[in-house]
């Protein structure tokens, strides 16, 4: 689990400054979560939890502002998920997440990413059997048992706890996300999360080489460059000394 999240982290890591939308993504997700129960952070607890993160990744206020007017109003666009998969590059995994007020113009772009950098595209289901839908938590701490425990205590079926240079990391089913998240704020007061938030995580890795690596590269840049995309995962390793 360690492994393949670290992965995760470092690749992100090397593509967040490409991802200049970073206002963009919050605010459309913010927009569907206010849409869909309520414009009330009190009230909507998906949304709150989305608000946190927004701030934590130093969206300004305005932006989020913004989104909720926009969801209050009632009109506007009506953005739904979709979710792409294929191989790219050196034949590694890769599913896209995007929110988007019309699937053709994503599928049409994403696949034209694809296209471009030698990779495939393919059907629902064709590599997200590889990948565990995880929601991840990560904050200081060193007491593993008391946090197992609280989340056995609250009925969340963990599915592994790590405890690292003083760093505890959970990683549970996606599906018991809000549990999870309100399990361990209650038990740990004021508990500060370092990471926050779903995602697919691969079961293997396949490692990276040669003319794939700068290929690699270009086909994240491109694909996180789209207006539509708000995740790219998969399970590539580039070599250590790149």
């Amino acid at each position: 689990m360690g492994r393949a999240f670290q992965n995760r982290k470092e690749s992100m890591a090397k593509t967040a400054a490409a991802k200049t939308k970073v206002y963009s993504k919050y605010g459309r997700e913010i927009y569907v979560c206010a849409k869909a129960g309520g414009v009330d952070p009190n009230s909507n607890l998906s949304l709150r939890n989305m608000i946190d993160r927004a701030k934590k990744d130093q969206v300004p206020t305005h932006v989020i502002d913004k989104a909720l007017d926009k969801a209050k109003g009632g009109g506007g666009e009506d953005y739904s998920p979709a979710r792409y998969e294929g191989f790219g590059p050196g034949n590694c995994m890769v599913i896209v997440e995007c929110l988007t007020d019309n699937p053709n113009r994503s599928y049409g772009d994403v696949r034209g990413v694809f296209t471009k950098n030698k990779s495939k595209i393919g059907t629902q289901g064709t590599v997200s059997h590889m990948f565990d839908h995880c929601a991840i938590f990560s904050f200081a701490g060193e007491d593993e048992e008391a946090v197992l425990e609280a989340l056995m205590e609250a009925d969340v079926d963990v599915t592994d706890i790590e405890s690292e240079d003083g760093h505890i990391t959970v990683f549970a089913p996606h599906t018991d996300y809000a549990k999870t998240r309100q399990a361990l704020q209650d038990t740990f007061e004021g508990v500060d999360f370092d990471t926050d938030e779903i995602q697919f995580l691969p079961q293997t890795t396949t490692a990276i080489a040669g003319d794939d690596v700068a290929q690699f590269e270009k086909f994240i840049d491109m694909l996180n460059d789209l207006e539509d995309v708000q995740n790219v995962y998969h399970n590539a390793e580039l070599p250590e000394e790149h």
